[in-house]
């Protein structure tokens, strides 16, 4: 009101409504939407959506990868990679990451419109197996942890504010995605119990705290069925909130439905299906958006959807926009965070946070005032390694560099441990030309922010062949994999004209340019380039890579190889000079585990075991530090060895977050978020998903590992006092900590549920919280947690397709690790007990086994649902526990698929309609079985009484179903355990019916 007392009359707003900021986002949207034309609309739904000159919209590009720092846009703040962030285990640190990430990534922006603010960060995929090529990319191998680290950096990402979002993070990647080989055509057989216990549980928690803008569909499929037309979205994702969210496909996968998955005939069905699905945006063909576009059309032209469907799409893509700020008319949201003191700091806070100190026997901390020299070697010593998801260094810390800041360049002797080579072809040795070109770095793609396409340099001249010898710094990798340095520091490559050139300052690339490998030949050996296949010739005194039916210059020129000097006599001569010895080892991220490649063994490579041994030999005060992106299995190193740290690449700050560990200014306090294995033996198949029934990860391993989810040692030490558990509102948590070590430090307690004679297969223990706290020396703290006791204690029942909490006796564990539990207190939950299965009423859908064997769960429909299939030339088993017959089971109907032609036997089957009731199920005979030249199913009991054998006949295809009707000649009747077997390949049993 104005002085008078007149009412203040506002200025009408002149803009259309979709850009008045004081209506809500839902009107905005709608006013938006129906001012575009069918043809925007569409567009809008590839990754690059263009501008809409007419309405003033800019164009928008969904995906900015942001994992652990901006990537792929130039220089940013580098933080350790993700798996090093799990290490943590600290959601408050975890946050504070994102929250620069977010910062940088708006500042970023201001300079460039190129970078995006819809990020696809975190990867929430659960570490079930370290073989998978991206273990860098996870957060840990347990849901909870994940779920609270996932939460805690997309909280970040996203900002404080209620309404505008800082970025529009996406959490990779929907769903069951852990393994590289054949990722686009390898299905994840995902029981029930594993989906919602395990892999839907690390995006649960993160979509229902608010700070999630959608989700990106992984790769693989689920139970046959391809992630990007996976019902799940619809049936779980999109009800734990009430969150518009948007979900963008991986790059290529739409593709991919029909040209490596064939699951779809033509691709306007698969873009359909899709879009039906939940799926918004398409990352398909990099920036040309006319394939997709024209899919869309065509799939309307169809009729396979209608113009709702694409407005459903585009509605969500727009909500993202608004969220972010894009339409209010005000100036995009930048502080300048870039780069800033408190960043940096950050960066070695998260990086010294996730050094574990495996073993110790008292070497470490090491002392300035004893260690009057020392020897840092290993090929990873002076390395600063980056990732494929990594931003480009502002600042680089190696460990050599950190410890010779540290101690003066003087004490420090070094050694990379790398073999000293020359190679000799029959016109001569080779050599490395000197390099007269400017260090211009590498080619970029014109106008591609995908690094993908990065050219390599051509500008350097190519190897050549002379009189004198060039010696290359060789390192193998593992597996025969090789790289070549010069002296020059660069490494050997290949560019796209075929010719070998010292020109890469560190390997890297979509397809991995160089890496080689050595084959045996009788005069010496063959040398192959990895990412192009081809053998490396003489070709007019040049060294470059043959083509494939080059005639004789194809089958490469055979090298001599000579040793100037092994690695390990480097690193011996620098450990016997020096008071203590630090072997830096491990991966690098572009090698031999990374997106495309699954790992093959957990062994460290033997040129690396050859160093730590030699060290060890020269002088027994040797540290290893495994700095890497996954585990590895080193039982001897970890027998033999006064001390084993491991630490994932730590980003720009690793080297100084090393020494700061090494020396004592840090008491380490990271603890592992994967289970070490003691051997590969100890893993299952990669592609089996199964953990209840592989016996994987920290929660049902029955076997010793080598170092158990959550270890970690420290410089202190810490006691655990009273520990008490009690259900009130939900279940609390109470525990009493005293640091009675020698030092200040921080202690990660972790509290475990277990449940000892539950009546199903449940975790040995199962972390429900945790909490990272700092103590000083003789500082006691009582700790409280409290949860919901359906997470804490619950399972999903099978048995009738819900989350419950059994009654009976709970264990609630307090301790440093997985194995190292030091309280244990009781909760006992009442209730009535269990009810069994009513299969007289519900029957029993098959992928709701209890156990199973010989099996794979398949797509019942291409649109939803289960079946089960025997695996590859194998009988089939399931088992259904407490099955109620009540007064007995006079007959079953199963309802199943066979595609004969799909298990090789293409026979047609004429029907015999005699044998057909009069609700079209066939109708076995009286002995129980049915006519016909099908698979069958068999029904027995527990005491091995056949209930029933029923033949399923080809249906015509894998998804046209027939409905068998067998009797049942001894009627099984009260509580009794049901066994199943099924034979026939092409079978699929989709449910089991009982009447009385």
């Amino acid at each position: 009101m104005s002085d008078d007392g007149d009412l203040i009359t506002r200025p009408p707003f002149r803009d259309p409504p979709f850009r008045d900021p004081r209506l809500p986002v839902r009107t905005r949207v709608e006013d938006l939407l129906a001012r575009l034309t069918l043809d925007e609309r569409i567009a809008m739904l590839h990754q690059y959506a263009p501008g809409v000159e007419r309405l003033g919209l800019a164009p928008f590009r969904t995906g900015q990868e942001a994992l652990h720092g901006v990537a792929w846009m130039g220089p940013a703040t580098v933080f350790p990679q993700a798996v090093g962030l799990g290490a943590t285990w600290n959601p408050e640190l975890v946050r504070r990451v994102g929250e620069a990430v977010g910062r940088e990534a708006r500042a970023m922006r201001a300079r460039d419109p190129r970078v995006g603010l819809n990020v696809w960060s975190p990867t929430v995929n659960l570490l079930r197996d370290p073989r998978w090529g991206r273990n860098e990319e996870g957060y840990a191998e347990d849901p909870y942890l994940t779920s609270a680290l996932a939460t805690a950096y997309t909280r970040g990402l996203r900002g404080g504010h209620p309404e505008r979002w800082r970025t529009a993070p996406v959490l990779k990647h929907w769903l069951a995605h852990n393994n590289e080989t054949d990722r686009d055509t390898t299905s994840s057989s995902v029981r029930p119990r594993v989906l919602h216990e395990y892999d839907l549980a690390a995006f649960r928690g993160a979509v229902r705290a608010g700070a999630v803008a959608g989700v990106m569909p992984a790769y693989n499929l689920v139970n046959g069925r391809p992630n990007h037309v996976s019902p799940y979205l619809r049936e779980h994702l999109r009800t734990w909130t009430d969150q518009e969210l948007v979900v963008c496909s991986d790059a290529g996968a739409p593709s991919n439905l029909v040209d490596s998955e064939h699951y779809f005939d033509t691709h306007e069905e698969a873009v359909a299906a899709a879009l039906r699905a939940g799926v918004d945006s398409f990352t398909d063909h990099d920036q040309d958006a006319s394939k997709t576009i024209a899919r869309v059309r065509g799939a309307l032209a169809r009729g396979l959807i209608d113009v709702s469907t694409v407005d459903t799409a585009v509605r969500r893509l727009l909500g993202m926009r608004y969220a972010l700020g894009e339409f209010d008319g005000q100036p995009e949201e930048c502080d300048g965070a870039f780069d800033t003191p408190a960043h940096r700091a950050l960066a070695l806070e998260a990086a010294e946070q996730a050094v574990v100190l495996l073993t110790n026997d008292g070497l470490l901390p090491l002392s300035e005032s004893a260690v009057r020299t020392l020897a840092v070697v290993g090929p990873l010593a002076d390395e600063c390694k980056l990732d494929w998801y990594s931003g480009t260094l502002i600042r680089r810390g190696s460990p050599r560099e950190a410890l010779a800041e540290r101690l003066g360049a003087d004490r420090v002797v070094f050694a990379d441990g790398l073999d000293t080579v020359r190679l000799r072809a029959a016109a001569g040795w080779v050599r490395v030309p000197d390099a007269a070109a400017e260090d211009e770095g590498p080619a970029e793609a014109s106008g591609s922010l995908n690094p993908a396409h990065t050219a390599g340099r051509t500008d350097l001249p190519p190897l050549t062949v002379g009189d004198t010898p060039t010696d290359l710094s060789l390192a193998d990798w593992g597996g025969g994999v090789l790289t070549l340095r010069a002296p020059s520091g660069r490494y050997l490559t290949v560019a796209g004209d075929g010719f070998v050139r010292a020109a890469a300052e560190q390997p890297g690339g979509w397809v991995v340019q160089e890496t080689f490998t050595l084959e045996a030949h009788p005069d010496g050996h063959l040398l192959r380039h990895l990412g192009t296949g081809g053998y490396v010739c003489v070709a007019a005194g040049a060294l470059k890579v043959a083509e494939r039916d080059g005639g004789e210059e194809g089958a490469g020129t055979v090298f001599r190889l000579e040793v100037v000097e092994r690695g390990e006599d480097a690193v011996a001569r620098a450990a016997a000079r020096a008071d203590a010895v630090v072997v830096v080892a491990g991966n690098d991220p572009h090698i031999g585990g990374r997106e495309t490649e699954d790992r093959t063994t957990l062994a460290l490579p033997a040129q690396q075991e050859r160093l730590w041994r030699a060290a060890h030999a020269a002088n027994p005060r040797t540290a290893l530090v495994l700095t890497s992106s996954y585990p590895y299995a080193v039982a001897e190193a970890a027998d033999a060895l006064p001390a084993l740290l491991w630490t994932a690449h730590g980003g720009q700050a690793a080297g100084a977050a090393l020494a700061r560990v090494l020396f004592g200014d840090v008491s380490p306090a990271g603890r592992l978020p994967q289970t070490w294995y003691a051997s590969d033996h100890d893993l299952p198949d990669p592609l089996d998903y199964d953990i209840i029934a592989s016996r994987a990860t920290y929660l049902y391993f029955d076997g010793a590992p080598l170092f158990p989810f959550g270890h970690g040692l420290s410089y202190t030490a810490f006691t655990y006092g009273e520990l008490s558990a009690r259900r009130e509102t939900g279940l609390t948590v109470e525990c009493e900590v005293t640091n009675s070590g020698p030092c200040d430090g921080a202690e990660v307690v972790q509290i475990y549920a277990s449940a000892p004679g539950s009546r199903v297969p449940l975790p040995h223990h199962r972390l429900i919280a945790h909490r990272r706290v700092w103590l000083r020396r003789g500082e006691r703290v009582r700790l409280f947690f409290t949860m919901p006791v359906e997470d804490a204690l619950g399972f999903w029942d099978v048995a009738h397709g819900r989350w419950t909490v059994d009654p009976g006796t709970y264990e609630i564990h307090a301790g440093a690790s997985s194995a190292d539990l030091r309280a244990t207190a009781t909760v006992t939950v009442d209730g009535p007990p269990p009810a069994p299965r009513p299969v007289l009423l519900r029957g029993l859908e098959a992928a709701d086994y209890d156990a199973a064997d010989g099996i794979v769960l398949v797509d019942r429909a291409k649109v939803r649902g289960d079946a089960v299939a025997c695996r590859a030339d194998a009988v089939g088993r399931l088992l259904f526990r407490a099955c109620d017959f009540g007064a007995g089971a006079m007959s079953m109907t199963v309802e199943a698929a066979y595609d004969a032609a799909g298990a090789g036997g293409g026979v047609t089957v004429a029907r015999d309609d005699a044998m057909v009731g009069e609700d079209g199920a066939m109708v076995a005979r009286d002995d129980g079985t049915v006519a016909g030249d099908g698979a069958t199913v068999e029904a027995h009991l527990a005491d091995g009484t056949t209930l029933a054998t029923a033949a399923v006949p080809p249906t015509g295809g894998r998804y046209v179903y027939t409905t068998v009707r067998a009797a049942l000649p001894t009627p099984p009747t009260g509580v009794q355990d049901l066994h199943i077997t099924l034979r026939g390949g092409g079978l699929r049993l989709a449910r089991l019916g009982f009447s009385g």
